[in-house]
């Protein structure tokens, strides 16, 4: 049947992702870095996923295409684990990049501040040690969302000449004093490379670095030998941006000591 579909161009997208969650049908995926769609009966070609493409490379095309399903969706997105999609009305446009989906809605904040109430209602006591002082309240040196490197776009407004921070998943677990020691200040970037499809991270990480112009990067990884390859994407970014930025490296061991 002929009806309206999403196309994608290829040519234009980068892989940002910011399409993928506001497809309420869950038919759009990054593919070998790319957007695409996966399957014509899960569009239902209203489009509530043009307005989130920051290259604008999706549009709307009238083609032959197979009918629009609503059984194959929802189980497509049960299969996926992301909840049934509302048939049979217009999209509402979203008011964050991201779309509907919280967890890839870009926004920046400022760090709580030490002394300030929000500050004490967000800190962490750290337990107190036998016969040690009491620990002082830790504070989150967080200043930005999403943090997850697939989910972060790389026209994020917080990537704009900033010292960025890449991280290994485990890092912010192992290391104590990973916010005030290496976080502060800096936007954030997790990742891992043993366990991520790492695929599309290049190209992403690339463009993070060329259009967001970033001042530095350094990379926090694990003793373990396969965290190293967020160094070698750091390296290869950085070689393919054409720019010259600092790249720090920092290693953290697995019982939490900074080596």
């Amino acid at each position: 049947m002929i009806r309206k579909i999403v196309k994608i161009d290829e040519d234009k997208c980068n892989g940002c992702g910011l399409c993928v969650p506001s497809c309420a049908e869950g038919a759009i995926q990054i593919i070998d870095g790319k957007a695409k769609l996966i399957a014509d009966n899960l569009c239902d070609g209203l489009g509530a996923c043009l307005g989130d493409c920051p290259q604008n490379a999706i549009t709307i095309e009238e083609r032959d295409a197979e009918e629009f399903d609503e059984v194959a969706v929802d189980a497509h997105l049960k299969e996926i684990g992301r909840p049934a999609a509302a048939h049979g009305h217009a999209h509402a446009a979203p008011a964050q990049h991201g779309g509907g989906c919280p967890s890839a809605q870009v926004r920046s904040f400022s760090p709580p501040a030490g002394g300030c109430p929000s500050a004490r209602l967000m800190s962490i006591e750290r337990p107190a040690v036998s016969g040690a002082a009491p620990a002082a309240a830790a504070v989150s040196r967080l200043a930005q969302w999403p943090i997850q490197l697939h989910l972060v776009p790389p026209s994020a407004p917080f990537l704009q000449e900033a010292d960025v921070l890449l991280a290994a998943d485990c890092a912010p677990f192992a290391y104590a004093g990973f916010h005030e020691e290496l976080l502060k200040g800096k936007a954030l970037l997790i990742a891992c490379p043993k366990l991520d499809d790492t695929a599309p991270y290049l190209d992403k990480l690339t463009a993070m670095i060329s259009h967001s112009r970033i001042r530095s990067l350094t990379v926090v990884h694990m003793e373990v030998p396969c965290c190293t390859g967020l160094i070698h994407l750091a390296r290869q970014a950085i070689a393919r941006s054409g720019r010259e930025i600092p790249l720090e490296t920092v290693c953290i061991g697995i019982r939490g000591d900074r080596k």
